[in-house]
């Protein structure tokens, strides 16, 4: 099993693109053996030290395989929903790891 953390920035003012944006493409991790485990959109509160801006939602989500992730990247369903990622998102962290 292969975990992904995302640290997800959108642009000010995008957050319903970027919803349609969740909506479309995280139905597809299931057919790619993959699985949203979290999904947190965190108050500033939330937050006890930062030394970086705070994302605006935070994933954690897992594969069965490297190559199954590789194969939802390049998911032809998945890529023509792109526009939408690129008009709504500033910026991802992709954290990769691995259960201790």
């Amino acid at each position: 099993m292969i975990y992904y953390t995302q640290l997800i920035f959108i642009k000010p003012g995008c957050e319903n693109e970027f919803h349609a944006f969740e909506d479309k493409v995280l139905p597809l991790l299931k057919e790619h053996n993959g699985e949203l485990v979290y999904r947190i959109r965190p108050d500033k509160s939330a937050f006890i030290e930062s030394s970086s801006e705070l994302p605006y939602e935070i994933h954690l989500v897992t594969f069965k395989s490297k190559t199954d992730f590789e194969s939802y990247k390049i998911d032809p369903k998945r890529l023509s929903f792109m526009e939408m990622k690129n008009n709504s998102v500033e910026k991802i962290t992709l954290i990769e790891g691995f259960a201790l």
